[in-house]
């Protein structure tokens, strides 16, 4: 059931490719009303400050990169970045957004991937919660193998809070780790989605070798800095 349900959540990403933009930017059927949208963005300052507290580093990796948004802010960090996607749709809007020479695409699903050398800092964004628990500590061991000793990691991902999702999206926080995602135009595709708790995530971390502090803001996030422990 996993290995399909991960198939379906790549297809997911790939049809999503052009409406991803708007979950983030709380536009059309993601915008829940000035007050909402504004503790969304002020938020995600905190995350955006916490990650500038890193000191300028070499070489970034970065997974589940997306359309771009959270390499905007590596840039600003890392003199290179290599980037990593399972969708060759987002890597292509990733592209034409960014157009940086510092930026270095590769193509992988997560789950295949296997790290052939190691960063100065990995970071992922809104991707933890697709990973089963069962793969969680294996993903999290590649993870460790990836960042050279002492580097750095941080990880931000969402916490369970209804208003996250679009309008027309009903979030229950139940047992499955399975949810039903629906697009713009009706279609609906099963994913894995998991709101890791602090301690849970703190726990993971120290197993992969992180020394971290995991934070949460108010309502919509949770995020944590840590380095690898020789």
């Amino acid at each position: 059931m996993t290995n399909d349900v991960i198939q379906q959540q790549i297809e997911y990403y790939r049809a999503r490719a052009n409406e991803y933009d708007q979950w983030f930017y709380r536009t059309d059927r993601y915008d829940r009303g000035k007050e909402l949208n504004q503790s969304w963005f002020d938020e995600l300052a905190i995350v955006r400050t916490a990650l500038h507290q890193i000191k300028p580093v070499e070489h970034i990796l970065e997974l589940a990169c997306g359309t771009g948004i959270w390499t905007q802010e590596l840039l600003q960090i890392g003199q290179q970045i290599t980037v990593i996607d399972a969708v060759s749709e987002v890597i292509e809007i990733h592209q034409q957004k960014l157009q940086s020479p510092k930026v270095n695409y590769q193509q992988w699903d997560l789950f295949s991937w296997e790290p052939y050398q190691q960063y100065d800092l990995v970071f992922f964004s809104f991707w933890l919660s697709h990973v089963p628990p069962i793969r969680l500590n294996s993903f999290l061991q590649k993870v460790s193998r990836s960042v050279r000793p002492g580097g750095e990691i941080f990880i931000m991902d969402s916490r369970f809070e209804p208003t996250s999702t679009a309008k027309d999206h009903i979030l229950k926080n139940d047992e499955s780790i399975y949810k039903v995602r629906k697009l713009n135009d009706g279609h609906k595709f099963q994913i894995v989605k998991i709101f890791y708790e602090p301690d849970e995530l703190d726990n993971e971390l120290v197993s992969a070798h992180f020394k971290a502090e995991v934070k949460i803001t108010e309502n919509y996030f949770i995020y944590t800095y840590g380095k690898k422990i020789t």
